[in-house]
């Protein structure tokens, strides 16, 4: 079974557009195409073109393979580290607003905005917090809407929950059944999840913290800079973005509407004056 070629990746990624909007184009090339490869393998192509032709005939089909197409790696507290400085550095900030809006970009199945809501509700924030939790694949945000995990995950959930600073018992938040876990209805209380595209979709609501962690690394350099400047056109003054330990706010075009918080974990606040409002008020990011 042969790999499926640039012209071919090319060709398949705007059929997917054409057809039904969703834009790969700018995802990272060599990262996305593995993704292709296991596509073939898994369903059986000896051609790639037959796997294109399948995608634009069946939309059952293409609603089923979607989810291959990006990759949804995450866990409860991911990084403890992460969630001791946010702590320390935004959490005490964030207490001055009398309402909060989280935006969590590419929360997969749900982990992270659960990870925010225990942390929020700690912090005494939750109440007056809404949560917002996007991603393009709607098979991921059915997942998390539900809020049930496999029991094996709780391991890691417990572990990285001590080490992020957790005041409470991890047990607290969540009661387990038949071999899952089910997180407690009350941290799905202020949580809004709904599929929301970084590459076509536009600025939805004022955010005080944008969480977007182990996303842009598989984007190409432009289509970073265009989520970038979505970010900044979407937090208020003064906010904060949170992005994984591997991406970089260095050399691109936004960087300078932010400062850094902390190098390591990649935690920026918004300068007092953008760039991107400038592009914002000019309707370049509409």
């Amino acid at each position: 079974m042969r790999k499926v070629s640039h012209l071919e990746q090319h060709l398949l990624l705007e059929a997917v557009f054409l057809k039904y909007g969703f834009d790969f184009r700018q995802y990272a090339e060599a990262s996305l195409g593995r993704r292709l490869d296991d596509i073939l393998t898994k369903y059986r192509f000896e051609d790639p073109l037959d796997l294109l032709k399948r995608i634009v005939r069946d939309k059952d089909f293409f609603r089923e393979v979607l989810p291959l197409f990006t990759i949804s790696t995450t866990e409860f507290f991911r990084d403890p580290e992460f969630f001791r400085v946010l702590r320390k550095k935004v959490v005490p900030v964030l207490k001055t607003y009398p309402h909060l809006n989280i935006w969590i970009a590419g929360c997969s199945t749900g982990e992270e905005a659960y990870t925010k809501a225990i942390l929020l509700s700690e912090e005494g924030l939750y109440d007056r917090s809404t949560i917002f939790a996007t991603d393009i694949n709607p098979a991921v945000l059915k997942k998390a809407k539900e809020g049930i995990f496999p029991l094996e995950t709780i391991k890691s959930f417990s572990k990285n929950y001590t080490e992020a600073g957790g005041t409470r018992s991890p047990s607290d938040y969540y009661t387990a059944d038949y071999g899952f876990a089910r997180v407690n209805p009350d941290l799905r209380e202020n949580m809004v999840f709904s599929e929301h595209n970084l590459v076509t979709d536009s600025v939805f609501t004022e955010a005080h913290l944008i969480l977007c962690r182990n996303v842009m690394i598989y984007f190409n350099k432009d289509l970073q800079n265009k989520v970038l400047r979505l970010f900044s056109s979407s937090l208020t003054h003064r906010g904060f973005l949170g992005l994984g330990s591997k991406e970089s706010l260095k050399f691109h075009s936004s960087g300078g509407d932010f400062d850094s918080l902390d190098d390591t974990w990649r935690l920026f606040q918004k300068k007092t004056f953008s760039a991107a409002k400038e592009h914002f008020s000019a309707g370049e990011t509409r």
